[in-house]
């Protein structure tokens, strides 16, 4: 059998990897080696474990949609704590994940000041956001872990899974923000920023969100 170390690796942008029958101290063992100042993401689930490496379409789309979410919070005057793509994971789920971005607001308060995170003892987060440009999201991984809101965002259009009775459901509106449009408004956004820019982009969008507090 051939044995193979990462560093022989080589993911080119908009491709994955897929390892099969990695165990569980394999997974922290490639973690730990990969660092956490890389561009790749993990996502494990079962002795599997996917490496992507994403586009700079999926890094664009990532950071917009990620600025428009906390933008919501702040106008809303919402609390959160956001933990980014933090490694998110279960040894006893033998899961884990590494979304896009993610924010704490339910349970916001219990994660100040957080610098490690134990999913035994803390909630998942309230909300992640996946972009798919090149490969589905892994939703084995979520389910293991139970996070109660998932935004998957590919080919200019947004779907909402929330987690009810241990399986994903599509949902038409955000339960975090149920009085937005949040499926129109934010795909409507994320194109608008190709066109004119981020910066004008989320301008026009703090404005059109206090407009709609307003009304």
């Amino acid at each position: 059998m051939v044995t193979l170390q990462l560093r022989q690796l080589t993911v080119p942008p908009g491709h994955r990897i897929i390892l099969h029958n990695i165990t569980w101290q394999e997974f922290e063992e490639i973690l730990t080696e990969l660092g956490d100042h890389r561009t790749s993401k993990l996502a494990y689930s079962q002795g599997n474990l996917e490496i992507r490496m994403p586009l700079p379409k999926h890094e664009v789309a990532k950071v917009i949609i990620g600025d428009l979410v906390k933008i919501i919070l702040e106008e809303l005057e919402i609390d959160c704590e956001s933990f980014g793509s933090t490694t998110f994971k279960r040894e006893d789920m033998d899961s884990g994940i590494e979304p896009d971005d993610s924010f704490y607001i339910q349970n916001h308060a219990r994660m100040i000041g957080k610098e490690k995170i134990d999913l035994t003892i803390d909630p998942p987060p309230d909300l992640v956001i996946e972009i798919d440009v090149t490969s589905k999201t892994q939703l084995n991984a979520y389910l293991a872990l139970a996070v109660p809101e998932i935004w998957r965002y590919e080919n200019d259009k947004l779907q909402i899974n929330i987690f009810e009775n241990g399986q994903y459901i599509e949902s038409e509106i955000s339960p975090n923000f149920p009085k937005l449009p949040i499926k129109e408004i934010i795909p409507q956004f994320v194109e608008q920023s190709r066109t004119i820019g981020r910066s004008p982009t989320l301008r026009k969008f703090r404005q059109w969100l206090k407009n709609m507090i307003i009304e």
